[in-house]
Parts: structure tokens; C-alpha cells; sequence
């Protein structure tokens, strides 16, 4: 489960390919006036031809038994140039993937909980250095740990230097780890109190009630000194209900997936879309095998999204479409605004997708408010442009969106602990390769 904690941000997605199986399906052409629509790869600089060799990588993949199916897609200039189907939904394959399949997205949800804070940000309900505890007065008087006994997870804390602030929480530089996938006194600490990672959580219970356990348990490290990938994209969640007084799903629902016309994303999904939703394999050896079975503590189920659920984890409770998610991205791609709507200001998308955490890093890159930013020495690692935003989720779903290329780049799986890391690395060479103007 450790392992996951790196997927979690590091799973990007590869699309498998049926040349040898006839499942590959055609670019969706077919889109509706409010989404993105579509243009040949020619007359926004990509190359048709050049964009097949992620078709040819695809088999390679899915032949060597990598993958079982997938979805890719790609938008540059603010079109659609590839967007296809892959593979199959079921080791029997009989069901064909479909470009509008939904799939967990896990930790993206992270990037539209933070819109969702940056939204009430610029109608001046807070400023993002004020201390957390104004708003949710549990997170008063923080302490950190300062010796762990691995024998009974009992522990001595010292207090924090400092509160916690809305920025901390949004740079994941707060101290706040996390639950079930995090480190060995993480996962103790917060399993003895009974605090989730916040997917598959049973019916009935409420994100309020474990974010105010939460509040209570020590950092791992002083605020602002480290950053610590945690659960506080999901605190957010919780102040976005407690500053605007609506459920977290609400708030979603009418203030981005409506204007943005994301139909297709959801927390929980209704049930005329549950056949929909992609099957959750896992992989053994490198090779896939049966559907995965995971429990976390006995509150994790595979198919969570096809349960009624009360817990509206802001950290990774959503599924969607590569297509919603390319929306929104496109969204932040045109400065705060898509179809008309504005949802942010160009200033606020600045801030956002600008480095936040100073001379902190992650990995060779750094963060800003809700995304992963490449840095000038990521830049040199791979064909990616400095000033790229990205990140990814714990089922194999990955995204970035370049700036300078005014290009979005989608590849989903759903895949449980996936050790196929090179897998998204070549996706991003494979889309930047097709850049031929």
C-alpha cells in the first residue's frame, strides 16, 4: 500500500491498442457544441502520420500483456486531434473500451478541489495565508511528532511553531501525511483514529467528522518545512462546504461541472451510467491478472463509485471521462474561462500553476496550488515545457497541460498498483514528437 503513494501522483496512463484485436475505436468526431471539438492534427501543427506511433507503442504494450485497455487524449490549441479507445474492458474481451468510459481519477479530484477554494478565494471569503483554524477552529494550536512507538503507535508531540494555513494545505507543505498510503506513522497514527484516505468509504459517513479527528493528530513535520503529499486537499474540501455551506458534491455540481458542461463526473455515479464505469484490474509480476479486490481496513471496495456515498473526499473521491477532464483543463489552459463561463481569474490560474513551495522540491520539480508544476531542471528530463502542470491518480490516470505548447495531453488506465512507470513517460514523448510546427 506504500507503494501506492508514489502512483498515486507518478501512474500515468498508456492507451492499449487493438490493431491485432479490431477494438481500437475511432476518434470520436461527435462532440456536442459545449465541449471541445474536433480538428485534424494538421492545422494545429501535429502530424497524423506522427501521431500513429502512439497506436504502434499502444500494441506493443498491450501485447506484452501491460495493459488490457485504456483511453487517449489529446487537445492542442484548444481542438481535439486524437481522442481513441483501446483494448478491453475485461480479460474475456467482449467489452471494447469506449472513449466516454468513466474511471476513477483518485487524486485528480485534487485540482478541482483547489479551484473550488481558489473560486471562494476570489469572492474575498479568506486569504490563502490565513490560518486554517479560523474556519475549522479543530485545527487550533497544531502539534508535530516528535517520538513514534512502532510497538503501539503511541507517540510524544511538540507544538507546531506555527497554524496551518490555507496555502500550506494547498502546497501540500502543511505536515499532513496520509491515511493508509502513507508512512509507517502515518498509516498507525491515523488507522487508531479512525481516519481513511477518504475512497470507499461506507455510506453515512461524513467528511466533516473525519477531518475534525484529523485536526487533533500531529503533523509530521512543522508547517511550511517539507513538502509531505497528505490529505490536505480533503481538509479543503471540508472548508469549501464550511465557507460556502453547501456538501462538497453540491458546490461541484453547480459552480464547475455544470457551467463547464462535465456531465460525466461525479462522486458517486447515478445508476443509468454504472455500466460505464471501467473495471479495476490489478498486476501480478508485471502481468495483469484477475479484477482487484483491495480492502484498506475493511472500507475499501472496488466498485465505490456504483455505491450511494455520503463521504465527499476532496483528495480523490471523483471518477470522470478523459473528455470532462480535458475541459477542465482547458478551463485553466484559457486563463479561468471555457465556453463562455469564467470560473477564475487569469491571475488567480497564474498563481496557481506557478511554483509555491520556494526551494522545497518534488522530486526534480515543484508545486503550486493544486498542481504539480515542471521546473527548469524537470524540463531537461523530458520533452515536457517548463511552466507544464500536472499530476495524476492512484488507478493509473494521468494528465499534464503545457502553456507554451497549448497542448493537453490525457491517458487513462485503471490500473491497481501498476509497476509500468515508464509506460507514461513515453506517452508525453509520443505526443510531443507529433508537434511538427
Amino acid at each position: 500500500m506504500k507503494q501506492l503513494l508514489l502512483i498515486l501522483f507518478l501512474s500515468t496512463v498508456t492507451v492499449i491498442s487493438s490493431a491485432q484485436t479490431n477494438s481500437v475505436n475511432k476518434v470520436q468526431v461527435a462532440l456536442s457544441p459545449s465541449t471541445l471539438k474536433t480538428a485534424a492534427p494538421e492545422s494545429v501543427g501535429m502530424s497524423s502520420e506522427r501521431l500513429k506511433r502512439i497506436d504502434a507503442n499502444v500494441n506493443e504494450w498491450m501485447a506484452s500483456g501491460k495493459l488490457n485497455g485504456a483511453v487517449a487524449l489529446i487537445v492542442r490549441n484548444g481542438k481535439v486531434v486524437y481522442n481513441k479507445a483501446f483494448g478491453y474492458d475485461d480479460l474475456a474481451k467482449t467489452k471494447p473500451m469506449k472513449t466516454d468510459m468513466i474511471f476513477r481519477i483518485a487524486s485528480q479530484t485534487k485540482a478541482i478541489t483547489s479551484t473550488a477554494v481558489l473560486m471562494l478565494y476570489e469572492e474575498g471569503k479568506f486569504l490563502l495565508d490565513d490560518p486554517i483554524s479560523d474556519y475549522i477552529p479543530e485545527f487550533t494550536k497544531p502539534v508535530v511528532l516528535d517520538k513514534f512507538n512502532e510497538a503501539d503507535s503511541s507517540y510524544t508531540t511538540v507544538p507546531a511553531k506555527r497554524e496551518i494555513t490555507i496555502r500550506d494545505l494547498l502546497t501540500h507543505t502543511s505536515g499532513i501525511a496520509y491515511a493508509q498510503i502513507g508512512t509507517k506513522e502515518s498509516n498507525a497514527i491515523y488507522a487508531k483514529a479512525g481516519v481513511t484516505a477518504g475512497i470507499g468509504v461506507p455510506n453515512g459517513e461524513l467528511l466533516s467528522t473525519d477531518m475534525k479527528k484529523l485536526a487533533k493528530l500531529p503533523l509530521m513535520h512543522q508547517p511550511g518545512e517539507k513538502w509531505t503529499y497528505g490529505l490536505n486537499t480533503d481538509v479543503l474540501g471540508y472548508l469549501v462546504e464550511v465557507v460556502s455551506g453547501q456538501p462538497l458534491d453540491e458546490f461541484f455540481r453547480k459552480r464547475i461541472f455544470e457551467p463547464l458542461g462535465m456531465n460525466d463526473t461525479y462522486f458517486f455515479l447515478p445508476s443509468s451510467k454504472y455500466n460505464r464505469l471501467v473495471t479495476l484490474f490489478k498486476e501480478d509480476d508485471g502481468k495483469l491478472s484477475t479484477e482487484a479486490e483491495i480492502t484498506q481496513n475493511g472500507k475499501f471496495i472496488v466498485d465505490y463509485p456504483k455505491k450511494p456515498g455520503t463521504y465527499f473526499s476532496g483528495g480523490a473521491g471523483l471518477s470522470s471521462t478523459p473528455l470532462d477532464y480535458a475541459t477542465f483543463l482547458q478551463m485553466i489552459l484559457n486563463g479561468g474561462e471555457y465556453n463562455g463561463k469564467r470560473l477564475l481569474s487569469r491571475n488567480t490560474v497564474r498563481m496557481m500553476t506557478m511554483n509555491q513551495i520556494g526551494d522545497l522540491s518534488v522530486g526534480a520539480n515543484k508545486f503550486g496550488l493544486g498542481f504539480g508544476i515542471t521546473s527548469e531542471k524537470g524540463n531537461n528530463l523530458l520533452p515536457t515545457q517548463e511552466g507544464t502542470f500536472d499530476w495524476g491518480g492512484a488507478f493509473s490516470t494521468t494528465y499534464w497541460a503545457d502553456p507554451k505548447e497549448k497542448l493537453i495531453g490525457i491517458i487513462f488506465r485503471q490500473l491497481w498498483g501498476s509497476t509500468q512507470r515508464e509506460i507514461p513517460n513515453k506517452f508525453r514523448v509520443l505526443v510531443y514528437q507529433a508537434i511538427i510546427d
